[in-house]
């Protein structure tokens, strides 16, 4: 029988998942993972770790399987939260849930379980795995879970072959309400709890709040720029230098506007970013179009609509492009369409992918709203996730 290690986090997914896999016959254990103790910043009314890992620990009761907690907040903080922190002073926007899978839960926590004698680990991610044999190879696939809108394979786009060869996702074959459905006819502690929000294992905080503990407040000016001010776009000839610099440049200048207000740290801040402006007298909300961590100055536009919010591309580098399918890496001058994803839950887009030596310029056929650095892109082939990458 083969043994499973499923990381059990007081929620209706992963509670959902060790059922199904007691029922498939596996000998299934239980462990929760604990990744942060300090509640600086953290938002009142949020459930606590200690009450997560009780509710966990009576689903493992009800499920006759044992329960073990395991502590990995170390290396959470130094993983995950220091670099979240060290992305931030950069300017950059990170995706702390991408970060937490890649480094934690299918790598400090994967050689946990390998402890407890784990052929396997578990998880409630709505994603699903596949394999196909090429050049006699055993190839693993990471696919899109069946429910789009709890589709969870973005967040496991930074996973290689040896992470899914050891991993098992048994809810992506259903979308959420059947998942709350069996929760409910098998009695679970879990069937009725609200998902949990936020950071991973952080939860739900006030940003700037929680970033203070390491970057310090600093006033500084907020620009608005009108759209009127905008440079115009034009249509170029897709030649190296032309869309080189459509995915570098944003369609502003900075003395293109005037000083509006005051902000606490551009660090704060994020492109697309609408609350914690605090600024009024404009008749629709402004947006963050751009920050400049170096002079401190936030650069905002009146609308949803607002020019300075969208680009037609970004740049992947070499160093922080990542392919699931290594055999499907492409090679210096090749050109690829994949449908491309910014964010999560967001509809897939279809993109122009060239690599060239210092990495993967992209190009959309329609222009992308807020797209940030630090954030990761991800490009998939139908169903399956091919390969991601942070955007510079």
């Amino acid at each position: 029988m083969k043994k499973v290690v499923i990381g059990l986090s007081g929620g209706v997914d992963s509670s959902v998942a060790a059922y199904l896999l007691k029922e498939q016959g596996y000998d299934v254990t239980a462990l929760f993972m604990i990744n942060w103790h300090d509640r600086t910043g953290t938002l009142t009314g949020q459930c606590t770790w200690e009450d997560d890992a009780l509710i966990a620990e009576m689903v493992a009761k009800k499920l006759d399987m044992p329960f073990h907690i395991v502590d990995l907040s170390k290396d959470y903080k130094k993983r995950v939260v220091d670099y979240m922190f060290d992305e931030y002073s950069k300017g950059r926007t990170p995706n702390p849930d991408v970060l937490c899978n890649r480094e934690i839960k299918f790598d400090i926590f994967l050689d946990e379980c390998i402890k407890f004698g784990a052929d396997y680990v578990a998880t409630g991610h709505y994603c699903r795995k596949s394999e196909i044999e090429k050049d006699g190879k055993t190839i693993h696939q990471l696919l899109a879970g069946v429910d789009n809108n709890k589709d969870q394979s973005y967040f496991l786009c930074q996973l290689n072959q040896d992470q899914l060869s050891k991993s098992l996702f048994p809810i992506g074959h259903l979308d959420k309400p059947e998942v709350r459905k069996i929760a409910a006819e098998q009695e679970l502690p879990t069937a009725t709890r609200k998902d949990s929000q936020g950071i991973c294992f952080v939860g739900k905080v006030d940003l700037p709040t929680f970033l203070q503990q390491q970057l310090e407040a600093k006033t500084g000016n907020v620009i608005e720029v009108p759209a009127g001010f905008m440079e115009k776009k034009k249509q170029v000839d897709q030649t190296p230098d032309n869309f080189k610099k459509l995915c570098f440049a944003y369609p502003y200048k900075p003395w293109n506007g005037k000083v509006i207000g005051e902000h606490r740290g551009a660090h704060y801040y994020t492109v697309g970013q609408r609350k914690g402006l605090n600024i009024g007298g404009f008749q629709e909300p402004l947006f963050v179009i751009g920050t400049d961590v170096k002079r401190n100055i936030i650069y905002v536009g009146e609308g949803a609509e607002h020019p300075g919010l969208y680009r037609p591309g970004l740049f992947i580098s070499k160093e922080e492009t990542h392919w699931i399918r290594t055999d499907l890496k492409m090679e210096v001058g090749e050109i690829r369409k994949y449908d491309v994803r910014i964010r999560y839950r967001q509809p897939l887009e279809k993109a122009t992918l060239y690599q060239y030596e210092e990495g993967i310029y992209m190009l959309f056929d329609d222009e992308q709203r807020g797209i940030t650095s630090g954030q990761f892109a991800a490009w998939y082939d139908g169903d399956e996730l091919i390969g991601s990458g942070v955007i510079a």
